[in-house]
C-alpha cells in the first residue's frame, strides 16, 4: 500500500498589504495592511517605491533566509486593490496560491491574528476585488484584528474603519506587527500551514491602564 504524497509547503512569493493611499488614510484600522508591509519593508531593509506598472508602491529582494519576496500596497484605493495584485501576478507569472494578502478584520480583536488558506471577502472590499481579479478564493490571507464596530458609537462601521487605534490599542498594535513579521518569516520558511499552527493561537493582551 504506497503512502500518499505529503502536499508541499504553501510558501508566498508576494505580501501584499490592503489599504487607501494619501496621508488622510495614514494609521487608520484600514490601512493595517499596509503598516505591515512598511514593517515587513524595515525588517528585511527592502526598498519600497512607487511602481506605475503595478498600480502600488512594490518592492523585492530577499528576507528572512535568503527566500525571494515581493511586496505590494496598491495605491488603487481599497476598492481596487484586485487591479494591482493581478498586475504583478502576470508580470512574473505568479500563482494565485503564492499571493499572501494582509489586511483588517472587524471580527478580530484588537490582539489577534488569523492565518488561512482561502476563503471568502467577508466583506472586505479589498478581498472581493483580490478575489475578483485573481479568480479564485484559493490563495493565503492573514487578517489582522482592528476590533468590533458595535463598540464604536451607533455601530458605526466606516467611521470605525477610517478611525485611528486609541493610544492603548496603538500600544497592542505595535507588538501585533511584530508578530506579523514573525508570522510571515515562517510562513516563507516553513509554508502557511506551520505559520498557521504557531501563530493563530497567539494574542496580545490589552494592558490595563494604571
Amino acid at each position: 500500500m504506497t503512502e500518499a504524497p505529503v502536499a508541499a509547503p504553501i510558501i508566498p512569493q508576494l505580501i501584499v498589504g490592503l489599504g487607501n493611499p494619501g496621508a488622510k488614510y495614514d494609521r487608520t484600522r484600514h490601512n493595517i495592511g499596509f503598516e505591515a508591509v512598511d514593517m515587513l519593508a524595515k525588517v528585511w531593509r527592502l526598498h519600497l517605491s512607487e511602481n506605475r506598472k503595478f498600480q502600488g508602491i512594490f518592492g523585492e529582494g530577499v528576507a528572512a533566509g535568503q527566500v525571494k519576496v515581493r511586496l505590494l500596497k496598491p495605491t488603487t484605493y481599497m476598492n481596487n486593490s484586485g487591479q494591482a495584485i493581478r498586475a504583478v501576478t502576470d508580470w512574473y507569472k505568479l500563482p494565485p496560491e503564492s499571493v499572501l494578502v494582509i489586511y483588517d478584520d472587524m471580527d478580530l480583536p484588537v490582539g489577534k491574528l488569523r492565518l488561512r488558506l482561502s476563503g471568502s471577502a467577508g466583506g472586505q472590499n479589498g478581498m472581493k476585488s483580490a478575489i475578483a481579479h485573481l479568480g479564485t478564493q484559493t490563495f493565503p490571507r492573514l487578517r489582522v484584528g482592528i476590533g468590533s464596530a458595535k463598540e464604536a458609537r451607533q455601530g458605526d462601521a466606516i467611521g470605525h474603519v477610517l478611525g485611528r487605534f486609541s493610544p492603548q490599542e496603538a500600544e497592542v498594535i505595535a507588538e501585533v506587527l511584530h508578530l506579523v513579521v514573525g508570522a510571515v518569516e515562517v510562513s516563507l520558511k516553513q509554508g502557511i500551514d506551520k505559520a498557521m499552527s504557531l501563530y493563530n493561537s497567539r494574542t496580545v493582551a490589552q494592558t490595563a491602564s494604571e
